[in-house]
């Protein structure tokens, strides 16, 4: 069983209805998840936070404070970035041999740039995966156009989950591409993205082409890990 669907589970026996236990991050278990915090009088963060999971653990209707520290492990960094676990589900997605099923995907948050074989669509990706697990979430204006993702969230350093905007051309131009942090090396960042080799892959793009990273104002506070990784991802130099 993984976290997730403990987690599910645990919301369920408490009276609240996340849908269902399939350990799958979406709408309905965020919402329960919400609701769960409030009707238990914790901060509202829509996370599973440590003092949500321990308030789960706890009988049907325990009061607040009243649970010990979890035992075990806490949630793992995808339970964390619930956006990067709904990226990770597509890849492999091709904007060609796959193409009615990633423009469903690209769909899913009610809204799409279109066909993403026609269409740059690293921003429509991001978008998609940020809207759907984060719905509440301001999102950039035009969120399809990538350098856009600089007024994204807040700004930090390159971490696991965050938004990287990269420039495409060059860094005083228009053109960029934008992903999320998966791991990096000395060199180049790991990327999980859309429009990546015209489908949804991990490619390395190198440091030095780096805009800025950006996460989240809501849900946090994000646990801030760099991923040291020697994988040899294929590298890119123009994700157009």
């Amino acid at each position: 069983m993984t976290f997730i669907e403990w987690a599910q589970r645990r919301l369920i026996a408490q009276g609240f209805n996340p849908g269902s236990p399939d350990g799958i991050w979406g709408r309905n278990t965020r919402a329960a998840v919400l609701a769960f915090q409030r009707g238990r009088g914790l901060p509202v963060t829509g996370t599973l936070n440590a003092a949500t999971v321990t308030m789960l653990r706890q009988p049907p209707g325990a009061a607040p404070g009243a649970a010990p520290e979890p035992a075990g492990p806490g949630p793992d960094l995808l339970d964390r970035f619930p956006w990067m676990a709904l990226a990770l589900r597509k890849l492999g997605l091709h904007e060609g041999r796959d193409n009615a099923d990633l423009r469903k995907f690209l769909k899913s948050d009610g809204k799409t740039l279109g066909d993403p074989a026609q269409l740059p669509w690293c921003g429509d990706f991001v978008e998609t995966c940020i809207a759907v697990t984060l719905p509440e979430t301001p999102l950039p204006g035009n969120p399809y156009l990538a350098r856009n993702w600089l007024k994204f969230g807040h700004d930090v350093d390159p971490c696991f989950g965050s938004v990287l905007v990269f420039w495409r051309g060059s860094r005083s131009g228009i053109s960029g591409h934008v992903g999320f942090y998966y791991s990096e090396d000395d060199d180049v960042f790991h990327v999980l993205g859309g429009n990546q080799s015209n489908k949804v892959s991990i490619a390395s793009i190198r440091k030095d082409r780096l805009l800025g990273a950006r996460l989240p104002l809501e849900a946090g506070p994000y646990p801030r890990q760099v991923v040291a990784s020697a994988a040899d991802f294929k590298l890119t130099t123009n994700e157009a």
